[in-house]
């Protein structure tokens, strides 16, 4: 798919206005997975620039810093799907720092380590809403880290947009600044079950969960689901992150021989429990949902993963020819292998950078503030990023975002097809 040629069209647009203009303001309006807790200790935070504005009275063209945050897990058990966010938006950030250059801006990534831990990304959006010059953040990726994280950034009215976010309970709190590229748990979880029921066969399952408010939440909607199915449910049981030995658990599983194992929450204790699950010759079907979505599964599964299937809110990019060459160009770019939420990395930044264009115009070619950048990404409309469209609605959802599904093999996991 092909991004919207209005961007580059506003560029010029710009580019021209501010030829002619100088630094002649305006004032007109603006346009336009998953939880863990954790007690490492808070990264080293770097100091707050001084150049900018985040509200108020908007700074002159030509001598100002725009920074972009990414809030996700650098480090820790889950920072292959952290990085993957942070390096898709990074990608997108470069590829548009000379669009900005011209118009007199210097565009930054401000990446941030939220480390998987609800307190240690509440403590960098504190850092981030107290820096003048942060204009935006694409994150998270646990919900249970968002979820408190997004009081901040309403305090700052500090725009977020979230490609990995699926709780429900993330834009049901009424917050402006919320948004998220992706479908929630109550789209997921439902048509996981269907896919379960109507494809898989399945008459009996078993759900397990990891606590938190991404895997419980998730496994609450595919209960719900299998409820309102007839799929009789031999067992709903909570894990806790971060154990190597499940027995207790898959002994009641192994006992009972559900059709399905169910499993809400992430792939570092996912992959765990097929190995294990396996290794007590348990013969049916595992699933999951997007949390599941990670190369790293196959590390820790080993040969177990073969047949996982699993449901995401990120599609495959590489189903056209488009996608495939931009995902050739990512990975020879950044040396880094291609995620399927790398390009919703990728996304969520455009969707923000559209935003900070839009309010740049409307404020006649100067630095905008951040209630006009926000103002600009809550009223995107028809936005067409490298693969998903996004349209917020009210509540920051987008209203064209969808479920799909993977299944592994041995060595990748491969897509099926959007769920129905």
């Amino acid at each position: 798919m092909k991004k919207r040629s209005h961007i580059s069209i506003l560029s010029a647009v710009l580019v021209a206005s501010v030829a002619l203009t100088g630094c002649a303001g305006g004032n007109s309006s603006a346009g336009g997975n998953n939880a863990s807790g954790g007690n490492s200790t808070p990264p080293a935070q770097t100091q707050p620039s001084t150049s900018g504005s985040s509200g108020g009275t908007a700074a002159p063209a030509n001598g100002g810093v725009i920074k972009i945050a990414t809030q996700t897990p650098l480090s820790g058990n889950q920072s292959s799907l952290g990085d993957a966010i942070k390096t898709g938006a990074e990608y997108a950030l470069n590829k548009r720092k000379e669009e900005f250059k011209a118009l007199g801006f210097d565009i930054q990534l401000f990446p941030q380590d939220d480390q998987a831990d609800p307190k240690i990304g509440v403590s960098n959006a504190e850092m981030l809403i107290s820096d003048p010059d942060v204009y935006g953040v694409v994150g998270h990726l646990n919900s249970g880290v968002a979820i408190p994280s997004s009081v901040k950034y309403e305090e700052g009215k500090l725009v977020m947009v979230s490609p990995a976010n699926t709780a429900v309970k993330l834009t049901e709190e009424g917050k402006k600044t919320v948004h998220r590229i992706c479908a929630r748990d109550d789209a997921q979880g439902p048509k996981a079950a269907m896919y379960a029921k109507n494809t898989l066969g399945v008459k009996t399952a078993f759900i397990i969960h990891d606590k938190t408010a991404y895997g419980q939440g998730l496994g609450d909607q595919v209960k719900m689901q299998f409820e309102k199915d007839g799929v009789q449910l031999l067992g709903y049981e909570g894990i806790t992150q971060g154990e190597k030995d499940y027995s207790a658990v898959l002994n009641q599983v192994t006992a009972k021989n559900p059709d399905i194992i169910f499993f809400g929450g992430l792939y570092p204790e996912g992959g765990i429990l097929i190995k294990q699950a396996r290794e007590k010759g348990y013969k049916g079907y595992f699933m999951g949902g997007d949390g599941l979505d990670s190369s790293d599964m196959i590390k820790i599964a080993g040969p177990a993963v073969e047949g996982v299937v699993f449901t995401s809110v990120a599609g495959d990019v590489t189903q056209t020819e488009e996608g495939k060459k931009w995902a050739d160009e990512y990975k020879k770019t950044t040396n880094k292998p291609l995620e399927t939420y790398s390009v919703y990395g990728y996304d969520s930044m455009n969707v923000i950078l559209n935003g900070v264009l839009e309010a740049i115009k409307a404020n006649g070619g100067n630095k905008p503030t951040r209630e006009q950048v926000l103002d600009s990404v809550h009223k995107t409309k028809d936005f067409q990023g490298q693969f998903t469209k996004v349209t917020f609605d009210d509540k920051g959802d987008n209203t064209n975002a969808d479920v799909f599904i993977y299944k592994y093999d041995k060595e990748k996991s491969n897509f099926v097809g959007k769920a129905q």
